[in-house]
């Protein structure tokens, strides 16, 4: 069946598909539907293309819905933490497409960041580095810090392949809030904070990312956050290096 986008008085340029617009208030947010198992590519490129200009997106992951902005336009950074009621305290993480990906935003990696990328991505795990010099402060909070993370997802890999950047991933929610699953929850959520949500469907899952913390020369590895990948497997891995 061929998947129809919906719009809130928006039209998706250059498309020929057909649209329905959505009765109600104008800040209604506009939903763009693509296939999860096989991305429309014209809407993936309308996707990269809004979040290049400065838009902000929520997007399916291969957990939760995230808010998808360019970590390098600083009014989108801000915007995030703003739609979020976000702590500017508390960086964010990034979804990137390749390992060669991360060693452009980090500073050398040290050998246990490629151990974790071999084995557990693309998927449910963030790894803490040290983050390069050419990634903005504000993003990691002045933590000096990045959060990055290969999804299990092809939505979100073909949106920052077309966009040619790495994407933000925090969750589509509001601080404190409950996490979102589907394109319908982050609408309800955060209804009139958001002008585009891509829907890809349910989330694969409805547990957060593993947080492995590498940044800490003194330590070797620290879990942060228990999450889709279990403490011990991450344990084990280790020990059997």
């Amino acid at each position: 069946m061929r998947l129809v986008q919906y719009y809130d008085r928006f039209r998706l340029a250059n498309s020929s598909e057909p649209l329905a617009v959505a009765e109600g208030s104008a800040v209604r947010a506009e939903i763009v539907k693509i296939n999860s198992d096989n991305p429309e590519i014209s809407l993936v490129k309308y996707a990269a293309d809004q979040i290049r200009s400065g838009e902000v997106l929520g997007m399916p992951t291969d957990t939760f819905y995230g808010l998808a902005a360019d970590p390098f336009n600083l009014r989108a950074v801000d915007k995030v933490y703003d739609i979020k009621t976000r702590s500017r305290h508390k960086p964010l993480s990034l979804l990137i497409g390749s390992v060669d990906q991360a060693e452009e935003l980090a500073k050398p990696l040290p050998e246990e960041f490629y151990a974790l990328a071999r084995k557990f991505w693309p998927g449910p795990l963030t790894i803490i580095v040290q983050a390069g010099s050419r990634l903005p402060l504000k993003v990691t909070a002045n933590t000096g810090n990045v959060a990055l993370r290969v999804p299990n997802a092809k939505i979100p890999l073909a949106v920052v392949t077309a966009a040619a950047i790495p994407i933000t991933a925090t969750s589509a929610n509001l601080s404190g809030a409950s996490e979102c699953t589907t394109a319908e929850q982050v609408r309800d959520q955060l209804q009139g904070r958001i002008n585009i949500i891509v829907d890809g469907g349910d989330s694969p899952r409805d547990i957060a990312s593993t947080i492995v913390d590498l940044s800490d020369e003194t330590a070797r590895w620290r879990i942060i956050r228990e999450g889709a990948i279990p403490s011990d497997e991450i344990s084990k891995f280790f020990a059997q290096g």
